[in-house]
């Protein structure tokens, strides 16, 4: 099991902590955490793009001039493809470019990219900070405190707080971002070049109950079932096993068949 130090907000050795073998000893897999990242970047294009056909493109119902005669090609609309202003082929269409990656690959993704994290020597561990207002110099401070002064910089926290002011204090950074236990996508994980993981985040994904879903690269994910990194998923909530149906409900039916019967 792998061991990490853990950091103070002073940027202090308070301890050392052991790391789930299931998130951070997995199998870096390369090509399944491109598949996840190319579906997330896929999932957050609009699909809005399009250019419109002769048919929708506005004038041409007048034949430009006759069919014979004038020495000039035939022409049937001044809003053909070969005209200006006229209609485009094979252009573009709104289209839904999202792409389906299951469960289980997000998850197997997730856990490539902690572990490919812990082994390149970009993830530290720190206890949460805390923060009564919005203050970006503590925030500057913190980061200094950590070693943590260029590059890019995802600093996952538990959830969000309840006055916002650690969020709002390091987002003001250039260079930072913050992130979600339970949204916490591959792509960000890839992009970064430190990953600072707060001690109660980390308690959010070795638990079962709060571990992310796979949330890809920050896009924005259709509501699915809950589920588990290191556990199967649970059941579905619309799955409900029929009850059977009570002793004394059985026996008013029988009586009412031979009721019938008779």
């Amino acid at each position: 099991m792998p061991k990490i130090d853990v950091l103070s907000p002073a940027g202090k050795k308070t301890g050392t902590r052991d790391l789930p073998s299931e998130l951070f000893e997995a199998k870096v897999s390369v090509p399944l955490m491109h598949q996840v990242v190319v579906a997330a970047m896929a999932g957050q294009r609009a699909g809005t793009h399009a250019t419109k056909t002769r048919a929708q493109v506005r004038g041409g119902g007048k034949k430009p001039w006759r069919q014979k005669g004038t020495g000039r090609a035939r022409q049937g609309s001044n809003r053909a493809p070969q005209w200006t202003g006229g209609g485009v082929v094979h252009g573009p269409q709104p289209k839904d470019h999202s792409m389906r990656v299951n469960k289980k690959m997000r998850k197997a993704a997730l856990r490539s990219a902690l572990t490919d994290a812990l082994t390149s020597g970009k993830l530290v561990l720190v206890e949460p900070p805390t923060m009564d207002t919005p203050k970006t110099k503590q925030a500057v401070e913190t980061l200094t405190g950590w070693s943590l002064d260029t590059g890019k910089i995802l600093m996952v926290l538990r959830q969000p707080t309840d006055n916002g002011a650690v969020e709002k204090s390091f987002r003001n950074l250039r260079g930072v971002k913050v992130a979600y236990a339970g949204g916490l996508g591959v792509y960000e994980l890839i992009a970064a070049d430190k990953v600072v993981l707060t001690t109660d985040a980390l308690d959010a994904l070795e638990s079962k109950d709060a571990v992310p879903d796979g949330a890809v690269g920050g896009a924005p994910q259709r509501a699915s079932k809950s589920a588990d990194v290191t556990g199967a998923p649970a059941a579905e909530s619309g799955a409900v096993a029929a009850a059977p149906a009570p002793e004394s409900e059985v026996a008013a039916e029988d009586e009412d068949e031979d009721g019938d019967a008779e």
